[in-house]
């Protein structure tokens, strides 16, 4: 063993004793250290999603040890196993991609069509701030949220492949099946994952066709373990993409590889797709990333906010949520748009700076907001009490009765969870779940009271 393999093998002694063991295994194991010249050490990692895993979270431990080993006048560099002698290059309306098909050479095995051959490992190219442990979840995403979460915690169990998430734009769909490809290379680094977008895999594929390199590209993508493919309506009048995809898609569930996809509408409303195509896609599991509700629009609010080191008052995160509605990247933007104007302006983010915002941001009706301020005061003006009373203990049958209806609609229009809308009037959630039971039940048998609330709502809406 030479100097310094010793050197390193030292530092890994001090790393791992810093470490828990799986953290150690999975991200310093496989690295060799391969020079130290020139006070230059280069160390030999598995991928560039290595590298970009350990500047992210093990940096400071790794200088730290390094300078203490090799000496503080020591410059580190890497060397991945990836050939890049065949790169594959794609660039499209700002938007890059390197398919390095060239690092699927097989090793040397017996030539037997029916071995699987052994490849070297690939860039996921993943973004890894998309993983769940920043993915806002309430009940408009549990479901989908929980299916991503159990193929990422158990790869082998192949319940849910296909994954087909369909949703609209801005919902996080993007974010979700990243951060499965993300937890998925966390707890098996060695594990194939490659995220891609259909565009860029359209591109790929008239380059290496026009290349005469489509055998290659087939090749590599038949030897992925965990395929993510966004934006997959954009096959639609692709005939030849969507014949190699197709073919591609059949080895790998065959194989038990799995395969995620993500679409702006479900399948069987897919237009310009080929029929046997889509049957695949229902083979698994297909599920809707719906709007984000109230709550959901809350928590991207207050945790972008928290991550720009931004504070919103309870008036201006309630408004926001009331009134951007649709998107998620609408709630961002319109977070980054108030940090510019706090920051550039000097100046205190009140509601009225946050209704102009909104305003510029996103494209909205001009009927006011309903709000929950709104909600109780249509409510007392209609039932003709006071709204401080809804707020109040009374147990008086007119206050009671309004306060169970704002109740319903809070939950029905406002899109509020029962604990939320507890909150606000300092109920518990049972005593809102009651209410809500409540006046269905006197809708069912009571015209009179069906006509109010009917009323109420035409108003509320």
């Amino acid at each position: 063993m030479d100097k310094t393999s010793q050197q390193w093998n030292k530092c890994l002694e001090i790393i791992k004793d810093n470490l828990s063991a799986e953290q150690f295994k999975a991200w310093f194991a496989p690295i060799v250290a391969v020079s130290h010249e020139n006070d230059a050490l280069t160390l030999k990692v598995p991928s560039t999603f290595f590298i970009e895993r350990i500047e992210e979270q093990y940096l400071h431990l790794l200088k730290s040890v390094i300078s203490r080993v090799f000496g503080p006048a020591t410059k580190l560099f890497y060397r991945t196993n990836v050939a890049r002698n065949e790169e594959v290059k794609v660039a499209d309306a700002g938007e890059s991609a390197i398919l390095k098909y060239g690092n699927t050479t097989r090793k040397r095995v017996a030539a037997n069509p029916f071995v699987e051959p052994e490849y070297d490992d690939i860039d996921p190219q993943l973004n890894l701030r998309y993983t769940f442990e920043n993915y806002c979840s309430s009940a408009s995403n549990l479901l989908p949220l929980t299916v991503a979460k159990a193929i990422a915690n158990d790869p082998d169990n192949k319940t849910y492949n296909p994954l087909f998430v369909f949703g609209s734009t801005g919902v996080g769909k993007t974010h979700l099946i990243q951060a499965i490809g993300i937890r998925i290379k966390e707890r098996n680094p060695r594990a194939r994952v490659l995220y891609v977008t259909a565009k860029v895999f359209e591109n790929q594929f008239v380059s290496a066709s026009r290349n005469n390199k489509t055998p290659d590209f087939i090749s590599f993508y038949q030897s992925i373990d965990v395929l993510i493919i966004d934006d997959i309506q954009d096959f639609a009048g692709k005939p030849a993409t969507q014949n190699t995809f197709f073919h591609i898609f059949n080895h790998l569930h065959q194989n038990s590889k799995q395969l995620i996809m993500s679409c702006d509408t479900r399948p069987c409303e897919l237009d310009g797709l080929e029929p046997r195509l889509i049957s695949r896609f229902k083979w698994g599991m297909t599920v809707e990333l719906a709007k984000p509700d109230y709550d959901l629009r809350r928590e991207v609010l207050s945790l972008k906010a928290a991550q720009d080191g931004l504070t919103l008052s309870e008036q201006v995160l309630d408004l926001i949520a009331s009134r951007v509605t649709d998107s998620v990247r609408d709630l961002e933007g319109v977070v980054v748009s108030l940090l510019a104007h706090a920051t550039v302006l000097n100046c205190e983010i009140t509601t009225e700076l946050a209704q102009t915002v909104i305003g510029n941001s996103v494209k909205i009706g001009t009927k006011p907001p309903c709000t929950f301020e709104l909600m109780v005061e249509t409510v007392a003006d209609f039932y003709h009490i006071d709204a401080e009373d809804i707020y109040g203990k009374s147990r008086k049958r007119e206050i009671s009765d309004a306060r169970q209806v704002l109740m319903y609609f809070a939950k029905t229009i406002g899109n509020m969870s029962s604990t939320t809308v507890g909150l606000r009037l300092s109920r518990n959630h049972a005593t809102v779940l009651h209410a809500c039971k409540q006046v269905e039940q006197r809708m069912s048998v009571e015209k009179k009271f069906r006509d109010e609330i009917e009323q109420l709502r035409q108003k509320l809406s």
